[in-house]
Order: C-alpha cells, then sequence, then structure tokens
C-alpha cells in the first residue's frame, strides 16, 4: 500500500524533474534558431499533438466537465498564454535567458494586484510591504541603464510577460471541475490559429537542426513537463510546490552560464533573493478575506511560467 510520505516523496521527485526541464527552455528557444512568434506557433502545434494524445490513452475526453463558458474561460487565457510565450521568448532574444527568468519571476505579484483590481481582494500591509521588498529586488536584477537598450527591452519584454501570465492564471482558475490537462491543450490549441498571421513559413522551411529543438519544446517542454507537473500537485502541499518551483530559475541560469557564458553581475546577485524572498512569502500567506460577492480565492489550477505559484512557461 502505498503511504503519504512516499507519494509526496514521488510527487516531489516528479516537480523537481519539471522543474529542471522547465530551466532548459530558453536553450531549446535559441538553439532553435526561430523567431519568437514561430517558436510559439510550433510549440503550440506539437504541445497540442503530445497532450491530445496522452489525454486520448488515459481517457480523458470522457466526461471532460467543458461548458460553453468553461470553454471559452480556457480559451481566453490560452490566448493570453501563448502571448507570454512570446514575450518572454522576445525577452531571450533582446537580453540573457537569466535576466529574463529573474525578472518573469514577478509574477506572483501580479496575480496578486490584478486580484486586488478586478475582485477587490484586499492586500494586507505585509503583503504589500512584501511587494515592495520584490520591486527592490527587481530594480537590482534589472541591472540596466538607458544606455544598455538592449537589456532595457529585454526587461520590459519580460515584464509583459509576466503580466500576461497572470492575467491568464486569474482568468483559468475560474475554470473548475475540468482536468487541468485538457484546459492547457484548449489553450495550446487556441495558439495554433491566433499565431498564424505571425509565423514565418518561408523563415522556419531553413531552420535545419533548429526543427529538433521545436519538436523538443512541443513534446518535451509542453507534454512531459505538463504531465509530470500536474502528476506532481495532487501529491505536493502547495508551500512545497512552492519552494520547488524556484528550481526553474536557478537551472535556468546555471544552463545560461553553461552554455552562454551569460552571468548576472553582483549587484544584481542581490537582488535575486529579494525576489525569491518575496515570491514566496507571497505564497505562503494566508488569502486575505474577499468583498462580498468577490470569488474565493481557489487553490493551484493549471500552471503558467511559472515561479513560487504553478506555471504555465
Amino acid at each position: 500500500m502505498t503511504t503519504d510520505k512516499s507519494l509526496e516523496s514521488r510527487g516531489t521527485l516528479e516537480l523537481t524533474l519539471a522543474m529542471v526541464l522547465s530551466g532548459t527552455l530558453g536553450i531549446f528557444v535559441v538553439e532553435s534558431g526561430a523567431s519568437p512568434f514561430n517558436v510559439v506557433f510550433f510549440r503550440s502545434l506539437f504541445g497540442a499533438v503530445a497532450l491530445g494524445a496522452y489525454a486520448l490513452a488515459r481517457g480523458y475526453f470522457t466526461d471532460h466537465g467543458f461548458t460553453p463558458k468553461k470553454l471559452a474561460l480556457a480559451a481566453l487565457g490560452g490566448a493570453f498564454i501563448v502571448f507570454n510565450w512570446a514575450f518572454l521568448f522576445k525577452a531571450y532574444e533582446a537580453t540573457s535567458i537569466s535576466l529574463a527568468t529573474v525578472v518573469y519571476h514577478t509574477q506572483p505579484f501580479y496575480v496578486v494586484l490584478l486580484g486586488a483590481l478586478l475582485f477587490r481582494e484586499r492586500i494586507t500591509a505585509a503583503r504589500f510591504g512584501w511587494l515592495a521588498v520584490a520591486f527592490a529586488g527587481l530594480i537590482l536584477v534589472s541591472g540596466v541603464s538607458p544606455a544598455d537598450p538592449g537589456s532595457l527591452e529585454g526587461l520590459g519584454f519580460a515584464l509583459l510577460a509576466a503580466l500576461f501570465y497572470a492575467i491568464s492564471t486569474v482568468i483559468t482558475k475560474r475554470v473548475r471541475g475540468v482536468r487541468p490537462h485538457l484546459v492547457a491543450l484548449v489553450q495550446v490549441l487556441v495558439g495554433i490559429p491566433l499565431l498564424l498571421p505571425f509565423a514565418d513559413f518561408a523563415a522556419a522551411s531553413g531552420l535545419g537542426s533548429g526543427w529538433a529543438w521545436l519538436v523538443g519544446l512541443g513534446l518535451i517542454h509542453t507534454g512531459l513537463m505538463y504531465v509530470l507537473m500536474y502528476a506532481a500537485y495532487q501529491k505536493l502541499p502547495t508551500a512545497k510546490i512552492a519552494v520547488l518551483a524556484f528550481t526553474y530559475p536557478a537551472v535556468a541560469m546555471v544552463a545560461d552560464w553553461a552554455v552562454y557564458g551569460h552571468h548576472i553581475g553582483l549587484v544584481q546577485a542581490l537582488g535575486v533573493p529579494l525576489i525569491v524572498l518575496a515570491s514566496l512569502k507571497v505564497s505562503f500567506a494566508k488569502s486575505p478575506r474577499t468583498a462580498v460577492g468577490s470569488p474565493a480565492p481557489t487553490g493551484p489550477t493549471t500552471p503558467a511560467p511559472v515561479p513560487a505559484a504553478p506555471s504555465r512557461r
């Protein structure tokens, strides 16, 4: 008989593997040689094949739980997810994977702010204080100046990607009673027609070995990685998920240094623990009581990239 302890150990291994894979995502994007929009288009295409095959094999299409409203919400969340990917990949292109990844991890704070703006969720003094700490860390990590337009552009793309992720999270949390694999499948399917006008097939035809990296993004970083994450979420408490999620930026920074020789400076390094600590504090804090009539906060749902909270990268 499987014990709770062995289940948690298995979940820890699954989520750690998923986060390690997530940390290599930037390498696959850069090595593909494709434009950000081509990368997202083909990631959506190959990812849909992988997730669709898995859902079919597991029988998830039976009693799927979708209603027209839930399907519309999943699709809307998918629109923000695919453009979140596009802006993140453009950040990789404009700056380093390390910088883009760390800045991208401001996502949980956007979620808190959007909750306050849209659903009148109260921001406690403690949460507001940790938001200020994260902002200070962001200033240190960015380490950019007006004389470095490339880093400024990359910083902007990473922040925009984080905002789009947060919007998708707020929307997707309203999709209840549907397997997350199916929600993710809908979202990558939405990306195919949505990114089609931006895809450059003439450029894609000359990628050569870059196709292997694109297929890997779909099968490994969308299919296998999502399956591992969803399996782990069922076995782990939210606090442990939040801690293990930081394996992702750690691996991304090491991979960026090992493959491309990129590393953040001393001043930037001082900002990393500030963002990590603030993100963990915000994630562990009890949700404040919401105003009358506003939706109650929900637990982890479909991941996005994800950070101290489950994320879709």
